[in-house]
């Protein structure tokens, strides 16, 4: 069976599978105390040129959101991402649950502007009726976003600068990062993000794990953070099982590795696209591909290969999103070709 619907149909990379296999009867202190574990934040905090960075592992990227924009925000204060970020539109409400108000900004391509960003901070912190307001906390970005765009070296400074300006800290979703770091054209990389962002975390579901995501904080996270995990159901007993995972990924250079291959799918997918005359809602650089195609053909072509619905921009026409992934094979791809024939 061939699939472009997502990027986490398949579980694990082998490589990881088959180090979960050696380690399992090994016994080891639980809630992330574990060997495996201290070896990945050690390999992920040399990846990011930041030896002094807190590291933690959660298991998914929902519940990552929620618990870190929960413990990053004052009672008094709200999380501002752009109208189409994850947390806005596909979260089902996630962090409001935590008590998150969200302050949305319009997407340039899934973007936030660094300029409207200010003007929201300055407007609503010189309004005299502010203290019944949400006050501009903490700002959410994804790298890349839910339209497979990435931001640039200049765009995240101007945001991060930005945060600094307004007293906001800066939290950077990294669901797809593997695929971002490996794009074509990309100045942005790991030593930069910690650089610049207050917080960040590395996917692993999306990127070769069989599940789980680790947070990095460059520099200090908030006060108990361990405990506020554990507070809210998010604390694995066998915290080994993010651990031995992330320790493989950042083994040899794997994480990259599998990001390329998602990058480079993506392209080759793009070119099959374009073969057929089907035209792409944006250029994207990542695995992320979004194609327009009429009515018709989109239930034509859902019946032999699962794609993802995004969007009805108009009455005739249905934007299709396209993931490719580290488990994307070439033959996958030569069938889609005669598909679209």
């Amino acid at each position: 069976m061939i699939t472009f619907e997502n990027d986490y149909s398949c579980g694990a990379h082998p490589k990881v599978l088959q180090r979960l296999i050696e380690t399992n009867l090994i016994p080891q202190p639980g809630y992330g105390e574990d060997a495996y574990s201290e070896s990945a934040r050690a390999k992920i905090r040399a990846a990011c040129s930041c030896p002094g960075a807190e590291i933690h592992f959660l298991t998914g990227g929902t519940q990552t959101n929620a618990v870190v924009l929960a413990s990053l925000l004052r009672p008094w204060e709200g999380v501002v991402a752009a109208q189409t970020g994850h947390i806005h539109v596909h979260e089902a409400g996630a962090p409001e649950a935590l008590g998150c108000k969200i302050l949305a900004l319009p997407e340039h391509a899934g973007k936030l502007d660094a300029g409207e960003l200010r003007t929201l901070a300055a407007t609503l912190l010189s309004d005299e009726n502010v203290e019944h307001m949400v006050y501009p906390g903490t700002v959410y970005i994804s790298h890349p976003t839910e339209w497979g765009t990435l931001y640039t070296r200049d765009e995240l400074s101007a945001i991060s600068s930005v945060c600094k300006e307004f007293g906001m800290r800066l939290y950077l979703d990294g669901a797809r990062l593997a695929y971002g770091l490996m794009a074509e054209g990309t100045d942005v990389d790991l030593p930069l993000i910690a650089e610049l962002c207050d917080t960040f975390y590395l996917g692993g579901t999306k990127c070769g794990a069989l599940c789980g995501e680790a947070v990095v904080f460059p520099r200090q996270a908030p006060a108990h953070f361990r405990n506020f995990i554990k507070k809210h159901g998010a604390m694995m007993a066998k915290g080994r099982l993010c651990g031995v995972q992330f320790d493989v990924l950042f083994t040899g250079g794997l994480y990259y590795e599998i990001g390329r291959r998602g990058v480079e799918t993506a392209a080759r997918l793009k070119t099959i696209l374009a073969r057929h005359g089907v035209p792409c809602f944006m250029d994207t650089p990542t695995n992320q591909q979004f194609a327009i195609l009429e009515n018709d053909r989109y239930a034509d072509l859902r019946k032999k290969v699962p794609v993802g619905f995004w969007s009805n921009p108009d009455g005739a026409h249905t934007v299709v999103r396209f993931a490719t992934a580290w488990y994307t094979e070439d033959a996958w791809l030569d069938e889609l070709d005669t598909i679209l024939s």
